[in-house]
């Protein structure tokens, strides 16, 4: 089970989805939401209404964010020595070549495209959180 996951979307109906699909399939024993890029780095330096949050064990993040671009975030994490082993999955609406080359050239972990209905967003979140919680070996804290 992944103990904190973070959530860095500013979709309201998106989060609200992501939230209701994360837990139907009951994988995040802490879920996090920054709603912007800013907001999201003030979680990863546990700054202001972030200080007693733990380090996420995996993040989830769009890339069209407002006050710092998702893209921006990831190159911060990922050139960050203390925060670069953190999973990141980019979780966009977009599917545009570009986007999904930047955001591998940034180190980002994984690229998926959110569907835009309930039941499928569902299944992709059961099938990516079992992926990271039951396959794949994270890094210690």
């Amino acid at each position: 089970m992944i103990g904190d996951l973070l959530l860095v979307e500013d979709n309201p109906g998106d989060v609200v989805l992501i939230k209701k699909a994360i837990e139907r399939v009951n994988f995040a024993r802490t879920l996090h939401v920054a709603g912007d890029g800013e907001a999201a780095l003030r979680f990863f330096r546990r700054e202001a209404e972030y200080a007693g949050a733990r380090r996420p064990d995996l993040v989830l993040m769009d890339l069209n964010l407002p006050r710092k671009d998702g893209r921006q975030v990831l190159a911060e994490v990922k050139s960050d020595p203390v925060l670069r082993s953190i999973p990141v999955v980019v979780l966009t609406s977009s599917d545009a070549p570009a986007d999904v080359r930047r955001a591998y050239d940034l180190h980002a972990n994984s690229v998926v495209t959110k569907p835009l209905n309930l039941r499928a967003l569902q299944s992709l979140l059961s099938d990516l959180l079992g992926y990271w919680c039951d396959v794949v070996k994270l890094p210690p804290q």
